[in-house]
């Protein structure tokens, strides 16, 4: 007979507290009653609260600096080389579910970033994350879970790893997707938690995070764009119905012995527009160029003078700078005895840019040494947070202007934000109704302690 706690982590990327626990409440019964009978708070993200790395740190029990992983793409080395992107094998530091595997222990996951490509060997069964391409060959472990997937949904293909292109795909094609890939998820998560003999089970949904970035500016009255009477108004409260339905089904299916957690990565907030960051950096004398752009041009393939610039930009949710260091980067020209001095002068430049309305953007400007306790890796010298995450960081160059409500990447409505939530019901002494000061990267030592796998992070446990 087993013994032993099983635990079951339901992760719904970027959920938020305004949301889950507040205007959208009353749409999500199943969740509702996890939280009655259980704790729930605020979780904090980390810095930056991007999809990967957050997911890695709150199963590793580690910041991005302490795994080197600042974001979805990474430089590499110190050349200009741009940006390689996470894969599952970039983080180094061991997970739950390795720590679980040690002691003889099983585990079962379902779209946990990053997850692809699949694992060459796992204490358990791994299905590929939203990373995964849809002309992988192989999308999990072991192979033979690909049959049984493709068979519980009819037919190969029919499994939905993430929306290619999301903000591009019209509304409606996206907010069929969005609703489609959830009951897809859900309906392989209901058949492999009965036939598969786990002791940890995570699923982790991307819908949500989908919606909230296609959708926010039709549903929320307070966003610039936002137009009564639109079409898509009422979305957010139908998804949150039918999601809330997933989760209520595959509760009914997890043993009634096992503790259940949902939580997510991050937060949403409305965004307001975006900050073209090479173009501020252009004008401000810190990037230059050989010749003039005359179109909007990702800054990978923007003709850069290195002999003269001092610091350049990537785009996303947040902006990464980095600086054009001497005896660091190949064509250097910032001396090391100057290093601060430097990046002193942009936090003070760039927390004092004015919005395009000349009011106080409000942006936050952090140093990874203040941030994490070890920097590993490439780090950005500065991590930037425009107008506090308000608006997002646009890489390209050549767009005409340093503000724009024309996202790079296609409409967007939402940025992240620093909190997610956290539900947990059934842990032995665990505390019940709202607590404060959890924290995402206590997630996994939290885990762990529920299995008695001690070790000097489980100290940091909720429990």
């Amino acid at each position: 007979m087993r013994q032993g706690p099983r635990v079951a982590v339901i992760g719904l990327d970027c959920a938020t507290p305004q949301l889950l626990f507040g205007d959208l409440a009353s749409e999500v019964p199943n969740i509702a009653k996890l939280m009655a009978d259980g704790m729930h708070g605020d979780l904090a993200s980390i810095t930056p609260p991007i999809t990967v790395p957050a997911w890695a740190c709150a199963m590793t029990g580690k910041t991005p600096g302490e795994l080197g992983i600042y974001g979805f793409r990474n430089r590499k080395d110190n050349s200009y080389d741009g940006l390689s992107i996470v894969h599952s094998g970039s983080i180094g530091a061991p997970a739950v579910w390795d720590r679980l595997g040690s002691e003889g222990l099983s585990s079962l996951l379902i779209g946990v970033p990053p997850g692809f490509p699949p694992p060459k060997e796992f204490p358990g069964w791994r299905v590929g994350c939203f990373l995964t391409p849809p002309s992988a060959e192989h999308f999990a472990y072991p192979q033979p879970l690909e049959v049984e997937i493709e068979e519980e949904l009819g037919g190969k293909g029919q499994y939905i790893f993430d929306i290619p292109n999301f903000r591009q795909q019209g509304m409606d094609f996206v907010l069929q997707q969005v609703f489609t890939m959830t009951e897809r998820r859900f309906q392989v998560a209901r058949r492999l938690v009965q036939n598969k003999p786990w002791d940890f089970f995570m699923m982790v949904e991307m819908g949500m995070d989908r919606l909230h970035h296609v959708f926010w500016h039709y549903v929320d009255p307070t966003h610039p764009l936002y137009e009564p009477g639109n079409p898509f108004e009422d979305a957010f409260h139908r998804y949150y119905r039918a999601l809330d339905e997933h989760v209520g089904s595959l509760l009914e299916v997890l043993p009634a012995d096992a503790i259940t957690i949902v939580m997510s990565d991050h937060g949403a907030r409305p965004m307001m527009g975006g900050i073209c960051f090479n173009d501020w950096l252009l004008e401000n004398g810190y990037l230059a160029l050989t010749d003039e752009v005359s179109e909007q041009t990702p800054i990978a393939k923007a003709p850069i003078d290195w002999s003269r610039t001092v610091a350049w930009g990537d785009g996303g949710f947040y902006g990464r700078l980095f600086l054009n260091v001497a005896g660091r980067e190949p064509q250097g020209v910032v001396e090391p005895a100057r290093y601060e001095e430097v990046r002193d002068e942009l936090v003070t430049k760039l927390e004092a840019m004015s919005g395009p309305d000349g009011a106080p953007l409000g942006t936050k400007v952090l140093k990874p040494q203040g941030v994490y306790p070890e920097v590993r890796g490439v780090a950005p010298d500065l991590l930037v947070y425009f107008g506090d995450l308000a608006w997002r960081s646009v890489g390209a160059v050549g767009t005409g202007s340093v503000y724009t409500y024309e996202n790079d990447v296609g409409p967007d409505g939402a940025n992240h934000d620093r909190n997610g939530v956290f539900v947990m019901k059934g842990a032995p002494g665990q505390p019940i109704g709202a607590v404060e000061g959890l924290n995402l990267v206590d997630v996994g030592p939290t885990i762990l302690s529920l299995f008695g796998v001690n070790g000097d992070e489980t100290s940091r446990s909720f429990v």
